[in-house]
């Protein structure tokens, strides 16, 4: 029987949770599991439910409407693999990590297909039978490489797209056509130590923590609503191919947890930050 996730935020008020419920029991409808969190300082309400049963959502959409605010957000989702299309340039193990997790139904997502700008990912992309696409950025202008790319997304239609150490600053009319639908990793030595070679900035400052930060994307760099952030602890006896090393090994462990919780349904976006039910 298909299992489906009602996804509702609105402002807080008395008798939200039987409302919502009443909704769900008078369609006969069986609830495995309710998580809600009211977020104080602005008065928001966000509840997610999971449940089973033979589902008609136009009427459920129908009556919550009915009985909540007309601000409310409503999404009913039946739980099924999301589409994703992996970005990549030349670095491998994002990449790989979720090739592999793809290929044994680990993550609750399809790979469509994984673009590039470099070609140097392809052989590892072939072994796993997905399509892989080499649009070069060189001598472009920005807007033309990314319309490139559009083509290629447009031909799959995604649901989300998977920056997986995609070195390409994207602009804000190319994030504009995915809306909180893009997710990035990043190394969490930024801004404290931004441009080239972050791990040799970071070990000549004897730093005693490495972490990566997987964020949606928006059209401010690096300042999109933080899904989660990892750390590992490290000391003076790393060299700085050992900090490097770890921090693909933490990269993949932050992205691969985003992913999880996003395509699970399982996160909300409030203003600039996120409400995630574990």
């Amino acid at each position: 029987m298909a299992k489906y996730i009602l996804l509702v935020d609105s402002k807080d008020e008395k008798g939200l949770i039987y409302k919502i419920t009443g909704v769900l029991y008078n369609q006969g409808l069986n609830i495995i599991s309710n998580n809600e969190f009211v977020e104080e300082e602005e008065e928001n309400f966000f509840m997610r439910s999971e449940f089973t049963g033979e589902v008609n959502i136009n009427a459920i959409i129908t009556q919550l409407r009915d009985v909540l605010s007309k601000e409310s957000n409503i999404k009913l989702i039946e739980q099924r693999k999301k589409r994703i299309i992996i970005l990549v340039t030349k670095e491998h193990h994002c990449l790989g990590d979720l090739l592999i997790k793809n290929e044994y139904n680990e993550i609750n997502a399809e790979i469509l297909a994984v673009v590039s700008n470099y070609p140097d990912l392809e052989s590892l992309v072939s072994k796993f039978k997905i399509p892989f696409y080499y649009v070069s950025h060189l001598d472009k202008e920005r807007e033309v490489h990314e319309k490139e790319i559009l083509e290629i997304l447009n031909t799959f239609d995604p649901n989300y797209l998977v920056l997986a150490k995609y070195m390409r600053i994207l602009t804000p009319s190319f994030v504009s056509l995915f809306e909180n639908r893009i997710i990035n990793i990043h190394h969490s030595f930024l801004p404290a130590f931004t441009g080239v070679n972050p791990y040799e900035q970071a070990f000549k400052r004897g730093v005693k923590i490495i972490g990566a930060t997987s964020h949606f994307v928006t059209e401010q760099l690096d300042e999109g609503p933080i899904i989660i952030q990892e750390i590992i602890n490290v000391d003076h006896k790393y060299r700085i191919k050992d900090m490097e090393q770890a921090g693909r090994e933490v990269e993949i462990i932050a992205l691969s947890k985003a992913l999880k919780l996003v395509f699970e349904d399982r996160v909300f976006i409030s203003n600039n930050k996120t409400i995630i039910f574990e």
